[in-house]
């Protein structure tokens, strides 16, 4: 079945299954491989996309809740990857082995969108369910602040 919706700012038709989980359809099918798998049960955040701009686990969704949608993966965040978030991340070094980031950047720029100025307790709630093995988290909170505009 067709599922057809926007990806990363472009027109999609995928033939899949509908209740193929999304971040297969996004890496397999489409071939964005920038979001990553981690647990497979929406808890360590590793898999976030955003649907219609909020900040979703692509791994327990099934494709067909993109029908009609716009989807926007790592890879759609910038055309040069210089979007403040990801700038901000590379001048603080936020990844170590950088495999969450992905996840991390696009659960960041959703809270960033929703609360241009976020407290430490606003990052805190927000990030608590994307989960760092390296333990990067005062980096990726510092960087948070930093792509709000706080240069500190």
């Amino acid at each position: 079945m067709a599922i057809d919706f926007e990806l990363n700012g472009e027109s999609v038709s995928l033939d899949v299954d509908p209740a193929m989980p999304l971040l297969w359809a996004i890496r397999d099918i489409a071939g964005l491989t920038g979001t990553k798998y981690g647990c497979g049960k929406a808890l360590c955040g590793t898999c976030t996309v955003h649907i219609n701009g909020q900040p979703m686990r692509s791994c327990a969704l099934p494709t067909s809740v993109a029908e009609g949608a716009k989807v926007t993966t790592i890879e759609g965040l910038t055309k040069d990857g210089n979007h403040p978030v990801q700038i901000a991340w590379r001048e603080l070094n936020v990844a170590q082995c950088g495999y969450c980031q992905p996840g991390q950047i696009m659960s960041a720029v959703g809270l960033l969108e929703r609360i241009p100025n976020p407290t430490d307790a606003d990052i805190d709630e927000a990030m608590s369910g994307n989960i760092c093995r390296c333990g990067t988290y005062t980096r990726i909170r510092k960087a948070i602040h930093r792509a709000a505009g706080d240069k500190s």
